[in-house]
C-alpha cells in the first residue's frame, strides 16, 4: 500500500514561489508519531494532514513543522483546500470545512483565488523596555520601531522595506526570543501593496518561513488600525515572494491567495 502527499506552493500562481506545503489526504487518523515522521521527511516549513470526520462533510486538519505539530497554519491550509478541489474530494463548489485546533476553519474558492476564514489574532501587549526592545534589535539585525505580542508571535515594526530586505537575522538570538516566531513589517514602498513582512521562526524548526498565512492574523489587524482601512494587499518579501490579500471583519480576518500544485508522490507503507 501507498500514500499519496501532494506539494503545493501557496500564496503564489506559479510554481516554485510563495511557500510549498505537502498534503496527505488520509482514509482514516494516523499516530502522532508517523505524522511528525512524515513532516520531518518533507522537510518543508509544514505538513497538513487531514481526514474526514466521521464519513461527514468537514475534515480534521493537523499541521506539523518538521520539528512540532503547530497550533495554526495558513498556506499549509491553503494547500489543503486547494487539494481537496483539485483531486475532486469536494466539488468545486463547496466550502471547504477544517476541524482543527484553533477552532473551525473554512476555505471558499473565489474564481482563481482561495479565501481562508481565521480568527483575528492582534497584538495583546506591548513591548516597552528599552533592554527588550535592543535585543530585539540585536537578534533580528535591524531597527525596532515598534514591538508587540499576541499569544502567537512577536511582531516588530521596521522604518521601511528597505530594512525587511535587508534583515539578516542571528537565528541563535531569535530563537531565544520567547514566542512561535517574529514578524518583521513594514508599509510597502510599492503602490501595489499595503504593508511587507518576513517570518522568523527558528524556535519551530523554520528559521525563515518563505510566505506565513497565521502571521498575517496578526500583521492585517495591525496594519488595518494603522491605515484605517479593512481590506489591505501584503507581500512577503522572502526569497521566494508570496502575496496575500487580507479582509478584516471583526474577530476573523480573510486570508485570501492561491495555489498551484508542483509535486506529487506515493509514501510507501501504511499510515501507523
Amino acid at each position: 500500500m501507498s500514500t499519496t502527499i501532494i506539494q503545493v506552493d501557496s500564496f503564489t500562481n506559479r510554481p516554485f514561489a510563495g511557500n510549498p506545503a505537502a498534503v496527505c489526504v488520509l482514509d482514516a487518523p494516523a499516530s502522532d508519531g508517523w505524522m511528525q515522521r512524515v513532516a520531518s521527511e518533507m522537510n518543508l516549513s509544514e505538513t497538513a494532514f487531514l481526514h474526514r470526520i466521521d464519513g461527514g462533510p468537514r475534515y480534521r486538519l493537523r499541521w506539523f513543522t518538521p520539528a512540532i505539530e503547530v497550533d495554526l497554519c495558513g498556506h499549509a491550509t491553503l494547500a489543503a483546500a486547494h487539494v481537496l478541489w483539485r483531486e475532486g474530494h469536494l466539488d468545486a463548489d463547496s466550502i471547504a470545512e477544517f476541524e482543527t485546533r484553533s477552532g473551525l476553519l473554512t476555505a471558499r474558492r473565489r474564481d482563481d483565488w482561495i479565501e481562508l476564514d481565521f480568527p483575528a489574532e492582534p497584538i495583546e501587549s506591548v513591548v516597552v523596555d528599552p533592554q527588550d526592545l535592543g535585543r530585539i534589535a540585536s537578534a533580528i539585525g535591524g531597527p525596532v520601531l515598534f514591538a508587540g505580542r499576541n499569544r502567537f508571535d512577536l511582531l516588530v515594526e521596521l522604518p521601511d522595506e528597505a530594512a525587511v530586505v535587508g534583515l539578516r537575522p542571528d537565528f541563535g538570538k531569535v530563537k531565544a526570543i520567547l514566542a512561535r516566531g517574529v514578524i518583521a513589517t513594514s508599509r510597502s514602498a510599492d503602490p501595489a501593496f499595503d504593508f511587507v513582512s518576513r517570518f522568523f521562526a527558528p524556535r519551530v524548526g523554520v528559521d525563515e518561513d518563505p510566505v506565513c498565512g497565521s502571521a498575517h492574523c496578526c500583521s492585517g489587524p495591525f496594519w488595518a488600525s494603522r491605515l484605517g482601512r479593512s481590506e489591505l494587499t501584503a507581500h512577503q518579501v522572502s526569497a521566494r515572494g508570496g502575496v496575500i490579500k487580507v479582509r478584516m471583519s471583526g474577530s476573523r480576518v480573510a486570508l485570501i491567495g492561491q495555489a498551484t500544485t508542483v509535486l506529487r508522490c506515493e509514501l510507501l507503507g501504511d499510515p501507523e
